[in-house]
């Protein structure tokens, strides 16, 4: 099999990790999934600035989707994406002036504002994931469906224990 720039780089620190703890089949695990996340996230930024969004808002778009009937209230936004009520207002401000979303007096509360996805986001948002989604699977396309399979399970298998050890 070829190598790659990680299998150069871990035999360059074959000496040291003779006087270390370091572990190269460990190494050039979390190099090379920080690399392919690496590439990954330039992938989405790319695609996203297609469509004048930046990952936040393209966030909020998304979480806007995923509800029931596409609207939330801010404070519910904020919560979901983990930011303060000031920064989801900055978002909500930049993503209505653009038209992507409204916001709207909730029925229920008199003083509660909900925020609406317009069909213009949501065509946007479902643009750019369509467009991600064909990099992804090209990115994919190196491996059979089976290795994806294959991969999936040992990538959740490192997930759970991290998800462990964070909750643990």
């Amino acid at each position: 099999m070829p190598e790659d720039h990680v299998d150069r780089f871990l035999r360059r620190l074959d000496g040291l990790s003779r006087d270390t703890e370091l572990d190269l089949e460990v190494e050039g695990i979390v190099d090379r999934i920080a690399g392919i996340s690496r590439r990954v996230k330039r992938a989405l930024e790319a695609t996203l600035s297609e469509y004048g969004l930046t990952h936040a808002e393209w966030e909020v778009l998304g979480k806007l989707r995923l509800s029931d009937g596409h609207t939330s209230s801010p404070g519910e936004l904020a919560e979901e994406v983990e930011v303060s009520s000031g920064t989801m207002t900055s978002r909500l401000d930049r993503l209505e002036g653009a038209g992507l979303v409204v916001r709207k007096p909730d029925p229920d509360d008199r003083r509660g504002v909900l925020v609406e996805l317009t069909p213009a986001g949501k065509d946007a948002y479902e643009a750019a994931v369509n467009v991600q989604a064909r990099k992804e699977a090209f990115f994919a396309s190196a491996l059979t469906k089976s290795e994806q399979r294959d991969l999936n399970a040992l990538l959740r298998k490192l997930m759970l224990a991290f998800e462990a050890n964070e909750n643990g």
